[in-house]
Formats: structure tokens, sequence, C-alpha cells
């Protein structure tokens, strides 16, 4: 054991030393995920998606067409931007992304509500975004919904009924919606714990794909070896410890980002998502063990680590729920350890579950650990036929 830790060790110095002489590892390792993970926080400052350019089309010019419209600018989400004269600017203005949404509003709209006839408001929304469609289409359609229900109440009041049985009347059946753990519908509590895990996930992949692939690259595999007194365990060990620190500090960023420039609560415990992070980038690191020994070419092994990575993201329940998934979909998702530890990250972070709810993702995330352990035999010939260097 001591001879293993002595091997380990001197394997440590010499990757410490080439990771000060190689800029690309270096850039890779540091600088790229700090300037990626700086623009994320600026990106997600805002969290709720804000003021969303719409137009509105006023037929009526009246002041009750024009307090609903103020009603509508006054939500959250929508900001009217332009009021236009007819639909076919309306269209031209949204096919050139000026305005994700158009609201018209009939003629005679207030002559019909005073006449106590229906009437009607049309709300055109573009599902180029799923998201945007979601938060304007809810915005526009409470503002009208209170609008609505504020004329239909004067209209009781002045029958000679109360408020409340007014409102009694119009509402028989009270509906009440409580939004858990994301009650304020923040995208930055959503996105921040998805972008940001995913943004790691690649660099991890990227910087232990390199800095193996460019041992068989340069042909100096064998010295790497030899470092170690040919122990291909001791080689291993020594070469990813530097990615390891590296990218557990950067997480460190990544969690002062995610708790406190965007503001993400922390309902759970942050012993089990520190504990999550460290078995995340282990597991993406003998990943990519696995993919470099495999393969032995540099090129190839950053490719295939790169669309593995976002594979990841897709099957991680992220973009479509899981359990909606084709059923073999969802057990081809048990195949990415990002899938854990995302699931773990919410149940943490939003949910506030018990700890006993995440042990059994930390034990799949442990189990990639081990996967260095099937390669080490292919790593060590690897590492000494001559066949396989100087590969791109």
């Amino acid at each position: 054991m001591p001879g293993f830790l002595h091997n380990t060790y001197a394997v440590l110095r010499r990757e410490l030393v080439r990771l000060t002489h190689q800029p690309m590892y270096f850039v890779l390792m540091l600088v790229l995920p700090v300037v990626s993970f700086a623009f994320f926080a600026l990106l997600f400052n805002k969290g709720v998606a804000r003021d969303i350019p719409i137009a509105v089309l006023d037929d009526d010019h009246t002041s009750l067409s024009r307090k609903v419209t103020q009603m509508i600018d006054a939500t959250p989400t929508a900001l009217v931007a332009y009021e236009i004269q007819d639909m076919d600017e309306g269209e031209r203005l949204m096919r050139e992304g000026k305005v994700m949404a158009i609201v018209q509003i009939p003629s005679f709209f207030e002559k019909n509500i005073l006449s106590n006839s229906q009437t009607h408001i049309e709300n055109y929304v573009s599902g180029t975004n799923i998201t945007v469609n979601g938060l304007l289409s809810k915005d526009i359609q409470t503002a009208v919904t209170t609008f609505s229900a504020g004329i239909q109440l004067q209209l009781l009041t002045k029958q000679g009924l109360t408020e409340r049985q007014a409102m009694a009347q119009l509402m028989p059946v009270r509906f009440d919606r409580h939004v858990l753990f994301n009650p304020y519908i923040n995208y930055g509590y959503y996105l921040a714990p998805s972008f940001l895990p995913m943004m790691l996930l690649i660099f991890v992949v990227l910087t232990t794909v390199f800095s193996i692939g460019t041992e068989l690259k340069n042909a100096t595999a064998r010295e790497w070896l030899r470092t170690a007194d040919d122990s291909v365990g001791a080689a291993l060990l020594g070469k990813t410890l530097p990615v390891t620190a590296g990218m557990f500090l950067l997480s460190l960023a990544m969690f002062v980002i995610i708790f406190k420039v965007v503001g993400t609560p922390l309902n759970g415990s942050l012993w089990v998502i520190l504990t999550g992070t460290l078995l995340f980038i282990m597991s993406y690191q003998a990943i990519s063990v696995l993919i470099v020994s495999l393969l032995a070419n540099l090129r190839l092994s950053l490719s295939i680590g790169g669309g593995y990575s976002v594979l990841a993201f897709t099957f991680s329940g992220l973009t479509f729920p899981i359990m909606a998934m084709w059923e073999p979909m969802q057990w081809l998702s048990r195949l990415f350890p990002f899938t854990y530890y995302t699931d773990l990250f919410v149940d943490q972070m939003l949910r506030g579950a018990p700890v006993v709810c995440s042990l059994p993702d930390l034990g799949w995330m442990a189990l990639f650990v081990v996967l260095p352990l099937l390669c080490l035999p292919r790593l060590k010939r690897v590492c000494t036929e001559q066949k396989f260097w100087g590969r791109l």
C-alpha cells in the first residue's frame, strides 16, 4: 500500500507539471468553466421571464377596450410593445420575432358589454417557445378573466345583490391552485440546477479524455505508466485526482451561483448534495476513462464523450418527463449518472426530501465509479503498445 501511494503521488506531481505546461488543459479545467458559469449567472439572474413583448389590435377604441389593454400590460409577463392597426401588421411582427403574442379586441366590445351581450377577445400566441407560450397565455387569460369578473360583479351589485352574493353567483365553485416547491414559477429555479451541472458534466468528460488522450497522442503513455512503476491503478488515480479536485472546486462555485445569485432555495441536505456531486464527477471520469481506453483515439473519444453528454441531458427528465417516456427509453435513461444526480439535486434542493430518498441515487452513481476497474487491462495494453500511440 505505501508503494501504491508513493506511485500515485509521483504521477500526481507529474500531472500538476503537465497542467502548467499545457494551455489547453488549463483552459478546459478552469477558464472555460468559470466563463460559462459567469454567463449563466447573468442569464438566470432575473429568474422569472418578464416583459415579453406583445401586440394589441384594438378595433373598438373605447374606455373599456383601453382598460383591458392596461390590465394585460400590467401583468408581470406581458408588455404591450405595439398597438397595431391590422392583423397583417401583427403577423409581420410575429414572423420577425418582435412579438410573441397578438391580442385582438373586436369592434363593439364596449357596446356588447353594456347591452349584456357576449363578446370575445382573441389571443394569438407564438408556439415557438413552449415556456413563453404558457406564461403569456396564463397571464393574459388571468387579466381578461379578472376584467370580465369585474364587469359582471358591477352588473350584479346594481341588481341589489351584495358583493359576497354576487361573487357566489359568479363563481359557485371556487378553484384554488397551490404550486409546491417553486411557488413563484421561477424559471431560474428550474434551469440553473439542470444547465449548470450539465456544463460541469461536459467539462469533466472533455478534461478527463483530454488528459489521457494526449498521453497516447504524444506517445508519452509509457512514460506515464513508468512513473507509477507500471501500476495502472496508481497511474490512473494520480492522473484523475487533479481533475476531480478541480471540478469539485468548480462545483462549489456552481453552488454559489445557484443558491446566492439565482436565489434557489435549499430545502434539503447540503451534505447529500456535496456527496452526490463528488460521485457525479467521479462517475463521469470513470466513463471517460472507459471511452478513451476502448477507442485509444483522442479525437474520436472527445466526439463520443460529447455525444454521450448530450444524450445524458436528453434522458435526464428535464426536457421530457421520464415517467412519460416509452418504457424502453425509461430503462435507457438509467445508463446516465446525470439522471440520478438531477433527481438527487431536485429532491434535496426544492422538495426537501428525507436523506433516505436520495440513497438509491448515490448508490447508482457509486456503481459507475468502479467502471475503470473493468478496463485496466485494456488501458495497460494501450499504454504499452506503440500501435495505439500517435493517433489524433
